[in-house]
């Protein structure tokens, strides 16, 4: 919410589940969606009902797209000049450092490994 000056996002891509599932939802504005398309840390995060209902919240759920949805995606992001936000890169003889770090829980963004 700091991020964002207390507004929230519109819309969460959300892969890991129980671990951030909550926060995930928290951030959004009202009327804001969540995409959920893994669970890597749990399948059964808590449900706060009343916060889905009361913020009029959408949850969808998604899989891999088709290779024409993969280009169309793509060059969305070209076309509006998209990039993720980058934590730390390490070099790959950094592979333990790296995983103390997203281990800690502490970055914001992706965590890299340069190969």
């Amino acid at each position: 919410m700091s991020h964002t000056a207390g507004r929230g996002v519109d819309v969460v891509i959300e892969n890991v589940g129980a671990a951030v599932w909550s926060s995930a939802l928290k951030s959004l504005v009202r009327g804001g969606r969540i995409v959920t398309c893994g669970a890597t840390t749990g399948d059964q995060p808590g449900a706060d009902l009343r916060r889905v209902f009361i913020r009029q919240l959408q949850i969808l759920g998604s899989t891999l797209g088709n290779l024409h949805e993969m280009q169309e995606l793509l060059a969305f992001v070209t076309r509006h000049q998209l990039t993720p936000v980058m934590d730390q890169v390490f070099d790959l003889a950094q592979v333990h450092t790296a995983l103390d770090r997203l281990d800690s829980g502490l970055q914001f963004g992706k965590v890299g490994l340069r190969i």
